[in-house]
């Protein structure tokens, strides 16, 4: 994916837990065929058989799979990490891997943002969402200290609020708000480049 070809904030990585179905197909379906990011989401589930990328294609017309390792990052997809694997990213291509479980997570949000913030810098945006405890907190400082974004579900909005909580009591993020106004952000970004107030420019 050339930045020739592709808005400035077009890596959008997006993280849940507890909670986070429901915010995951609220977010989706604002994202429409028009939309010109890459949208990568982790979410924490068990091993084995999961149906989320079934579930979220109902809610949004853009593709929604499972990621496969190696495969080249492509504008207008969801990829969604498999169960019991890491989604990580590298320069053009997704990375799905065993490794260790994060805070007992595998899946983990960490990962996926930290790799993101090393491979896209200033280009990625990363979403956090319901869940419990802490995950997703660190990978959103790594965003915003490699010039990307960081946005937070509004824990008020949240049917679990202690992962958005953390990360807003950890470091303050560009923007808190409810899934939806996160979404219609995340669409403002890819289309137009767009930043938050706070955030200024770069």
């Amino acid at each position: 994916m050339s930045a020739e070809t592709i808005c400035r904030r077009d890596i959008v990585v997006v993280g849940a837990s507890a909670g986070g179905v429901q915010a995951l197909t609220r977010f989706v379906g604002w994202l429409g065929l028009g939309f010109a990011g890459a949208v990568f989401i982790v979410l924490h589930i068990a091993p084995g058989r999961s149906v989320l990328p079934g579930i979220l294609g109902r809610r949004t017309e853009l593709p929604v799979t499972h990621a496969v390792d190696g495969e080249p990052i492509d504008a207008g997809r969801i990829y969604v990490a498999p169960p019991d694997r890491h989604l990580l990213l590298e320069p053009g291509r997704v990375r799905v891997v065993t490794g260790p479980r994060h805070d007992g997570h595998r899946p983990g949000i960490d990962p996926l943002f930290r790799t993101a913030a090393w491979a896209y810098g200033e280009r990625v945006v990363g979403v956090l969402l319901s869940g419990m405890l802490d995950d997703g907190t660190l990978g959103l400082e790594a965003i915003k200290r490699d010039g990307g974004l960081s946005l937070v579900q509004d824990p008020k909005d949240a049917l679990h609020s202690g992962m958005p909580q953390s990360a807003i009591s950890h470091d303050p993020p560009d923007l808190v708000g409810t899934v939806d106004e996160l979404a219609r952000y995340v669409v403002a970004l890819a289309a137009r480049g767009a930043q938050p107030a706070s955030a200024g420019s770069r």
